[in-house]
């Protein structure tokens, strides 16, 4: 009996040491994990799902089975992950490796053998649980820079039953780092008409004091009322000098804890809400995510944890208070931020408000119709997180939108009349978003049904009719009409399309359809006779690309192989 309450009492310590298992995931790569991304990263649009592990600036290193399971997802894209597997294991976790260049032989089989049943490169596969076994440590795939990576890496995530991200490094995955994070920047923000920072009723920077023990203070504020702040914080790792995410954020004020901010982890539907969590018009304009310490409505977040009263203070007349704000990166190197608060309520200086009186209130809670001539914009429920005034104005097919400051939740809709056109120019017809330095038109996804023409988008802006006459161009790179290409491995063509963008492409050989690698990143096709689908000697070859409004173009050669 005293055994066994020993042997409970043992089982209950390890298990409560930590809820992850810490032996059961082996690294990915032969080499030691450096990391170009971290779990929970802000990203522009998203919360990093995974690690981003450095591939030594190389591609084709070994990518092996973080433990034994079925392969229950390959998914090829031209965007997003690239080539992915996912890995279902025995203990309920899924591994995903994406950005890949390629699978092992016998995945890179089963995968062509779909692609050629669906004549298409982009294909999404579950095989069953008895299909595509695999074992610890099993080679599967070469490190890449597939799909929309930014430069040669794995990006690895574990996903618990629920398909819910979670941080990697919870289970026990090494990466050396004893750097604290680092703040470059503090800021305050009231939180309705009545609060005031330093005698404004507006977002303020404060002045910022690093110490030399590593540690942040703020010079002393004035405020009154409720009020919230906010930070610009990363982490970096010893042996890499990118910047990387952080794991945890705890405020306290006056000593009792305010708020936590635990980036564990997230679900996939959530993860959108980034725009919500940062101040998504101070990274409009500046490039810089200031992570809101505070909750404001239709934040729907489940990093949040411990919010008494949302994260934000009541600072009263007359009162000398501190708010802290502790830093974690996950190895638990810390920093603290100290701001002292003066209680003092100021005559608000209102010289920065906002005309309004031109702009037209769209509400957050109810669908919102904005019409001018041919032109009607859509927000319907909760599209957008607050009622907000927005600039509408249509010139001719011109539509000014406000600026791309306001987050949104949900896309909104543009809808253009085309009934004055004529049904062959409609064709040709794309709804355009205007941005850059060179004021550029970008192709917005646009659908048409009868002469109404309909855009959906997520952000505000200058928006207009364009028209796409040109069709795409094609280009070999590595042959010539009527040349022998016996010594290629590779047949490479580049497809460009200045204005709408690609949609599709079709290439064949002697009639029969093969297997183009589509890489947007280059604008290139690249087929591998290694297919053995090329087998005659003379070969007719023959593309067919075509962009978002129909504009096709075909390209046509004959090539040699023995």
């Amino acid at each position: 009996m005293k055994n066994l309450l020993l042997f409970l009492l043992l089982t209950c310590s390890v298990y409560g040491q930590s809820e992850y298992p810490q032996d059961y995931f082996r690294n990915p790569l032969d080499i030691p994990l450096v990391l170009a991304g971290s779990f929970a990263e802000l990203r522009s649009t998203h919360f990093h799902g995974g690690l981003d592990i450095k591939t030594q600036q190389r591609e084709g290193l070994n990518v092996y089975t973080a433990a034994e399971g079925y392969i229950s997802r390959i998914k090829i894209s031209e965007f997003g992950y690239g080539k992915a597997i996912y890995i279902t294991h025995p203990n309920g976790y899924t591994t995903v490796y994406g950005h890949l260049k390629r699978f092992s032989q016998r995945l890179e089989d089963y995968i062509k053998e779909c692609q050629y049943k669906n004549e298409s490169f982009e294909v999404e596969v579950y095989p069953n649980s008895e299909e595509l076994l695999v074992e610890a440590n099993e080679l599967i795939a070469y490190s890449g820079n597939t799909g929309s990576s930014g430069g040669p890496h794995l990006h690895f995530e574990i996903r618990d039953n629920q398909e819910r991200p979670l941080n990697p490094l919870l289970f026990g995955f090494e990466v050396k780092d004893t750097k604290a994070p680092y703040v470059t920047a503090v800021f305050a923000y009231p939180k309705d008409a009545s609060s005031t920072i330093n005698g404004k009723n507006e977002r303020v920077e404060l002045r910022l004091i690093p110490k030399e023990t590593g540690a942040y203070e703020v010079e002393k504020i004035t405020a009154y009322g409720n009020i919230g702040f906010g930070i610009v914080s990363n982490d970096k790792q010893d042996l890499a000098p990118n910047n990387n995410g952080i794991s945890n954020i705890q405020t306290f004020f006056n000593g009792n804890k305010s708020l936590e901010v635990d980036f564990k982890r997230f679900s996939f539907d959530e993860t959108k809400h980034i725009r919500r969590y940062v101040d998504y018009e101070y990274y409009r304009d500046k490039k810089s995510k200031i992570q809101k310490l505070f909750i404001e409505q239709n934040n729907p977040l489940s990093l949040f944890k411990d919010a008494y009263d949302n994260g934000y203070v009541l600072v009263q007349d007359s009162t000398a208070s501190v708010y802290k704000i502790k830093i974690n990166d996950y190895h638990k190197n810390e920093t603290w931020v100290t701001i002292p608060i003066e209680g003092k309520p100021e005559t608000i200086n209102y010289d920065n408000i906002v005309d309004v009186s031109n702009k037209i209130m769209v509400y957050s809670d109810k669908p919102t119709t904005l019409s001018s001539g041919f032109v009607t914009v859509n927000f319907y429920n909760n599209t957008l997180y607050d009622d907000t005034y927005i600039d509408f104005k249509v010139s001719s097919d011109t539509l000014f939108l406000d600026d791309d400051k306001i987050p949104m939740q949900k896309n909104f809709y543009i809808n253009y009349d085309l009934s004055n056109y004529k049904s062959e120019h409609q064709e040709k017809l794309f709804v355009a978003r205007y941005y850059g330095n060179y004021w550029k038109p970008y192709y917005v996804s646009s659908t048409r049904k009868g002469n109404i023409l309909t855009a959906k988008t997520k952000s505000l802006g200058t928006f207009a009719l364009a028209t796409d006459t040109v069709p795409p161009t094609i280009k070999p790179v590595n042959f010539q009409n009527k040349k022998w290409i016996s010594k290629y491995r590779y047949l490479k063509v580049k497809i460009t399309d200045d204005l709408s963008g690609v949609s599709k492409y079709r290439a064949t050989v002697n009639g029969k359809w093969i297997l183009m690698e589509y890489d947007y990143k280059t604008n290139t096709l690249i087929h591998d006779f290694n297919d053995n689908i090329v087998k005659d000697t003379k070969n007719e070859l023959k593309i067919i690309v075509t962009d978002n409004v129909g504009n096709s173009s075909t390209f046509e050669a004959t090539f040699f192989r023995k």
